[in-house]
């Protein structure tokens, strides 16, 4: 059951989202068709799960897209070494999160897909799996299932929060609302400082900041396949383009040519499915181009390789001498988290547009830790020193891998502040 007493946007809200969840199976169904929704586990987004609630208390994590759900990985591994008594289940919303946590959530943590905010789909949900403590991270507030939850007694606390001035001019046009949602969380930990005076500004009352992308382990590989394609490179130098966005690969192409007289660019998209386009891009530029989805093998003549596959970005990590990170290079996307790549003391070009790191990146850049290119030119003169100067290369990287080592103090001291909201 949801609760009754909300502000009149939220009651409002819940009676729409009531009035308008009959269309939900159509809806995703038709979603399903275009590749948006796991057509076989539809009924997961209507509240029903498709796994027993296991026995005894249970900890429930949600993050909506892939670098949300990725960021819970440190959490979970938190998780089950302070508390093994506690059963996991992780929630998430799109079909490319699904796959990768499929990939890299340890054995025995549940994962569902969220369900849509309908009052009969999070009652249905909530129901099933009867969570003790739910941990969500970022910046998805759905009301219909955050008040769900606290009117269950469910302790809720939200981590790593990212809020945009846009979400906060349009939660502070119903400022009651926003009160009542955020109210519901416990602990509210944002992940920089324009969030957490967002956040104040809204009325809630955040502890200290936590930034979960800038935590956890390398991302894994496979130490036999790395072998191989450092065999198959022959030693030419090696430049990843990584979760690149349309339009950047023929930024990338372009400098890369001026910067590399005989390397190779490896480019890995941040959604997979553009693999076709990313090819044909590379192409139109004059590289030889191998698909990694195709199982097409890097050669002596290939000039380009596109990796996309889910999952493989920490072996392309390790066979890269310099990373290129995407989201940067055009305007609207806001550059992507550069710790996966710090974390393994690779150093770390990104472009002028990363307003979403933008406190992550300008630490970095007071440190040796990252380059900034300001346009393609700089990108390619960034690219050129890189190869060309391995000593200094070597030193960013160093200094990239310093500066992610440090970040997971932040993540011990939220626990202690999580540890009293989780089941005796």
């Amino acid at each position: 059951m949801i609760a009754s007493a909300r502000p009149l946007p939220l009651a409002l809200y819940a009676a729409a989202a009531g009035l308008l969840e009959p269309l939900a199976p159509s809806l995703l169904r038709r979603r399903a068709r275009r590749g948006k929704e796991d057509a076989a586990r539809l009924s997961e987004r209507l509240g029903r799960a498709t796994v027993a609630r296991p026995a005894g208390p249970l900890a429930w994590l949600h993050g909506v897209s892939v670098g949300e759900s990725l960021s819970l990985l440190p959490l979970v591994a938190a998780l089950r070494a302070r508390r093994p008594d506690l059963a996991l289940l992780v929630t998430s919303g799109t079909v490319t999160s699904a796959e990768v946590l499929a990939r890299r959530l340890p054995p025995g943590v549940i994962h569902q897909f969220a369900p849509v905010d309908g009052p009969a789909a999070v009652g249905r949900f909530l129901d099933h799996w009867r969570p003790d403590v739910g941990l969500q991270v970022e910046s998805e507030l759905w009301p219909n299932l955050i008040l769900g939850a606290k009117a269950r007694g469910v302790r809720l606390a939200l981590l790593s929060a990212r809020m945009t001035e846009d979400s906060a001019v349009g939660w502070a046009r119903a400022p009651a609302s926003a009160r009542a949602v955020l109210g519901a969380f416990e602990l509210v930990l944002a992940q920089d400082a324009a969030t957490e005076g967002r956040l104040r500004r809204l009325g809630a009352s955040p502890g200290p900041r936590l930034n979960l992308k800038l935590v956890g382990d390398p991302p894994p590989f496979d130490e036999a396949e790395l072998g191989r394609l450092r065999a198959a490179t022959g030693g030419r130098r090696v430049v990843l383009a990584a979760s690149t966005h349309p339009g950047e690969e023929p930024i990338v192409a372009q400098a890369f040519r001026q910067a590399a007289d005989r390397g190779l660019l490896v480019v890995a998209p941040r959604h997979p499915d553009r693999g076709p386009a990313v090819a044909a891009d590379l192409a139109s530029a004059g590289f030889r181009v191998g698909r990694r989805s195709l199982g097409e093998a890097i050669t002596p003549q290939t000039g380009a390789y596109v990796v996309d596959t889910l999952g493989e970005l920490g072996l392309f990590l390790r066979l890269a001498d310099v990373a290129v990170m995407g989201g940067s290079l055009v305007t609207g996307i806001g550059g992507h988290n550069p710790l996966e790549p710090a974390r393994l003391g690779v150093p770390i070009v990104t472009g002028p547009h990363v307003f979403n790191a933008r406190d992550v990146y300008d630490e970095m850049f007071a440190e040796a830790a990252a380059i900034q290119a300001a346009d393609p030119g700089a990108l390619a003169r960034h690219l050129h020193g890189l190869l060309a100067q391995p000593v200094v290369a070597r030193r960013i990287g160093e200094a990239a891998l310093s500066y992610a080592e440090r970040q997971g103090a932040a993540l011990a001291a939220a626990l202690t502040l999580i540890d009293p909201l989780l089941p005796a």
